[in-house]
């Protein structure tokens, strides 16, 4: 980058959705170690990641700030929609449209209380971007995934659909995009609402936010994504941001804590998907095979009490990235952070998606051949099957080692700081130009 150095005030906003925090606080952190004051504006309940990160945590006021991490206490509450577009829906309504005024005034206040050189947001977070235009702030979002808004040349996010091979298909997909714009727009009424009471004028459509982003930041692999057509001027790739949460526990015993024979680590979402049955049916199939299982609850079931096998060990929480090096195959629903990183090590994965952008990670580790997808309602009998082609099938292993080469060479991918630096410098020379001339 040509820009020159400077020390920024940063704030960074998300909200406690599945796997949006620990990446925000990976940055977060690189930021600070790079000599950037940084503030970290998030749920109470994770106030803890902010410390980790050694930066500043500011709570949200007005938006919603979870104090714990209960199916109780979820805002969406999406295991109990319908379908797949219902849990869109609430996810427009609930987080990303729904509350932005809420979203926009707390990122105003905390502007006004001590000013900032740039906002990084969640993708997620319309009311953070249109704080950010009315503060005249530059803004960068960070997607801690793969986009969830159309590319070129990508299929359209939330089905698990493969790339066009026919142009039957890319007309097909072409509307299926239009669908999730039109879908979006829903919460287009609530959107320019906020953006009036703060003195923006309203727009034509919720993309038109989106596209006012000075950066949109992909933090994952392109050896893992589907290929474009092209990539556009302001979007990057910045490699995938794998920090584990501040309660996963280490596993200290290491290799040494289980039997000899294959380690099988089954890993479902952090938040509550009403992933129970799944994981119960996974522990079934592991029973009938010599292995051994390491079932990780993590917050969403922590509570809850599993029927057990002899060769398996359920744990609260452990450290992935410790249990990964001894892993033969990972078990998981799909979301991105525990798919990049069972990939990053070269594993193999068997995949059962619950919704969200999960049929998407999985469509792509089987595209590659590094792994297998079932239904979220598998029997036992057919997980076990798929478990025994990953483990004895050397070409699962393989593909997934091709992914593993790929992300650490970070063939394709930018450095975040300095692209949020790079940012922040285009932004101060044209605020220099607009006063000069």
């Amino acid at each position: 980058m040509s820009h020159p150095r400077l020390v920024l005030d940063i704030l960074i906003a998300t909200w406690a959705g599945g796997g949006t925090v620990p990446p925000a606080a990976e940055a977060a952190l690189r930021l600070r170690c790079r000599g950037h004051r940084v503030r970290l504006m998030a749920e109470a309940v994770d106030e803890s990641e902010a410390l980790a990160a050694g930066v500043e945590f500011r709570p949200w006021r007005r938006a919603t700030s979870r104090r714990d991490r209960l199916p109780s206490s979820d805002p969406l509450r999406d295991w109990e929609a319908a379908s797949d577009l219902e849990g869109f829906a609430r996810l427009r309504d609930r987080i990303m449209c729904g509350p932005a005024l809420a979203y926009a005034e707390d990122v105003l206040e905390e502007v006004a209380r001590r000013p900032v050189d740039i906002i990084v947001s969640s993708e997620m977070l319309l009311g953070v971007m249109a704080a950010s235009e009315r503060a005249r702030v530059p803004l960068a979002l960070l997607c801690p995934n793969i986009s969830l808004f159309p590319l070129p040349g990508m299929p359209p996010m939330g089905m698990g659909l493969l790339p066009a091979r026919s142009e039957a298909e890319r007309l097909q997909q072409a509307e299926v995009a239009t669908g999730f714009g039109r879908a979006m727009d829903e919460g287009l009424s609530a959107l320019n609402a906020a953006r009036r009471k703060i003195g923006l004028d309203p727009l034509a459509g919720v993309a038109a936010q989106v596209a006012r982003a000075g950066r949109i930041l992909l933090a994952t692999s392109p050896a893992f994504d589907f290929p474009l057509d092209r990539l556009p001027r302001d979007v990057r790739y910045v490699w995938p941001l794998l920090a584990e949460p501040s309660w996963a526990e280490s596993r200290a015993g290491g290799a040494a804590e289980f039997p000899a024979e294959p380690l099988v680590l089954v890993s479902f979402s952090t938040t509550f998907q009403d992933q129970l049955g799944a994981v119960r049916a996974v522990v079934a199939a592991l029973a009938g095979l010599p292995v051994h299982g390491l079932v990780t609850l993590g917050p969403a079931l922590a509570d809850e009490k599993l029927e057990l096998a002899p060769n398996v060990t359920v744990v609260e929480s452990a450290s992935h990235g410790d249990v990964m090096r001894r892993a033969s195959v990972v078990v998981t629903h799909g979301g991105h952070g525990t798919v990049l990183r069972a990939l990053k090590h070269g594993l193999p994965l068997l995949c059962l998606p619950m919704g969200r952008d999960q049929h998407d990670n999985a469509a792509r580790v089987v595209a590659r051949g590094a792994g297998l997808c079932l239904d979220r309602r598998a029997a036992p009998a057919e997980i076990r099957t798929s478990l025994q082609c990953l483990l004895e099938e050397d070409s699962f292993r393989s593909a997934a080692s091709q992914i593993a080469d790929g992300i650490a060479s970070g063939r394709g991918t930018s450095d975040l700081v300095e692209e949020i630096e790079a940012l922040a410098g285009e932004m101060r020379t044209c605020a220099k130009l607009e006063t000069t001339y």
